[in-house]
């Protein structure tokens, strides 16, 4: 397998950026959901936001990159045995979860950025507020930026069993073509 893409199969670096991105979506709904319960005394009451915030950060600017990639990078075709409304359920989904991915981050940034201050990524570098101030910003943006992730996990899962289903009973090549084997 090469780096790149080819007209067959996905290259190691799209591939690379598909598990980072979903190991990272899965890390960030755990920790978001595990943060919220906890209280001003917990050890981690500042810790697991400032983690939360880095990385998705980091996820954003990987997704970025990762667009980049596909939009300059050949896509493999579409496998023969693919009906044309799978073809285009899966372009769909795909798109949809690249929205969703960067509507969860810039709700995500607007929940930081409410009360004026920058975000902080591992003290390296902060990105400042431009958008602040507005009346109950972080409650507003934190139940939208819940509900995103709720949606895009449920896509992601459905994503995710389409691609058991085209392994185990299709017994098709989608899923080994996103795994490099």
């Amino acid at each position: 397998m090469t780096w790149r893409n080819t007209n067959s199969q996905w290259g190691w670096l799209a591939i690379g950026f598909h598990w980072i991105s979903v190991i990272t979506v899965i890390t960030l709904f755990s920790l978001g959901l595990w943060m919220v319960d906890l209280i001003y005394y917990d050890p981690w009451y500042k810790q697991g936001p400032f983690l939360h915030k880095s990385i998705g950060v980091i996820l954003f600017l990987l997704t970025l990159l990762r667009l980049l990639w596909r939009y300059f990078s050949i896509t493999p075709e579409s496998l023969n045995v693919h009906a044309s409304w799978q073809i285009k359920a899966a372009q769909v989904s795909h798109m949809l979860l690249y929205i969703l991915l960067f509507s969860v981050m810039l709700s995500g940034y607007l929940i930081s950025t409410a009360d004026g201050r920058a975000v902080e990524v591992f003290n390296l570098f902060s990105i400042p507020a431009s958008i602040y101030g507005i009346e109950k910003q972080e409650d507003i943006a934190g139940e939208i930026h819940f509900v995103l992730a709720l949606v895009l996990v449920g896509i992601s899962l459905i994503h995710a069993m389409a691609a058991i289903k085209h392994h185990f009973i299709d017994r098709d090549r989608t899923l080994r073509r996103m795994t490099g084997y």
